[in-house]
């Protein structure tokens, strides 16, 4: 089967439309979203419904968990939290249905999916190879998908170490064997340098992950951004995508 990941997409609609165009031309089985549908971006309605229709299959992001009341606001910094604030009080009730209905953790076709990581599935963010290892040693999947860090990169034991690796547009790699971390990068606010918008491109037949990057309208996004009076650091960042 070929599934289309997508992760962090931030209430960012230009950017999810652009890779939603990209994944119709490579017209997957199913898309596949690793959460954090919210936050951020300023169009959370449109992005959540545009998600409900094309996921066979959605988690709950940290962002997603506390615009939902699940998760204490305080505990984000202080554009993030405004951001929620602004969230909550402006989506619309089927928004807040459909990520009431959600989990930050689930398995999908013997694939592990995490938000963040298999250990902490809420607020991990795994960037170095010793948190990668011990993700690796205790995940019950062989595969697990990770979002969360917004940077496009694998992680992967075979028994005799673990090796990271960024991963950058148009990179394919063997999953076949060992075990294996895959985090496809966000859609709505990259941190990994490229401002472009990322998802991946799942094989569970071949057992290959292929990373993919789209252009969109960043300053559409943007604009939208301090059209709602949010924090404007959440605009500019996404111009440089860190």
């Amino acid at each position: 089967m070929r599934i289309a990941v997508i992760s962090d997409v931030h209430s960012n609609l230009p950017a999810l439309e652009a890779v939603m165009e990209d994944i119709g031309r490579a017209d997957p089985d199913e898309v596949w979203c690793l959460g954090d549908l919210v936050g951020y971006g300023a169009d959370p309605d449109a992005c959540t419904a545009l998600v409900r229709d094309v996921t066979e299959y959605c988690l709950a992001g940290n962002h997603d968990l506390v615009v939902r009341g699940d998760i204490d606001v305080d505990y984000f910094a202080a554009a993030a939290g405004e951001a929620a604030r602004w969230t909550a009080k402006v989506i619309g009730p089927e928004t807040r249905d459909y990520l009431a209905g959600l989990s930050p953790l689930g398995e999908r076709d013997g694939v592990g999916l995490y938000h963040a990581s298999p250990r902490d599935p809420v607020w991990e963010y795994v960037l170095s190879v010793s948190q990668a290892a011990e993700c690796l040693e205790g995940q019950r999947q062989r595969v697990c998908l990770i979002g969360h860090s917004h940077v496009a990169c694998y992680f992967h034991t075979n028994g005799e170490g673990t090796v990271g690796e960024p991963a950058p547009p148009g990179t394919e790699v063997d999953i076949s064997s060992g075990k294996w971390l895959v985090n496809p990068g966000g859609v709505g606010q990259p941190r990994d340098g490229d401002p472009r918008a990322a998802w991946l491109l799942l094989d569970t037949d071949r057992w290959t992950a292929e990373y993919k990057r789209v252009e969109y309208d960043v300053e559409r996004a943007a604009g939208s951004i301090r059209a709602a009076k949010l924090p404007r650091q959440l605009a500019d960042r996404l111009y440089e995508g860190h």
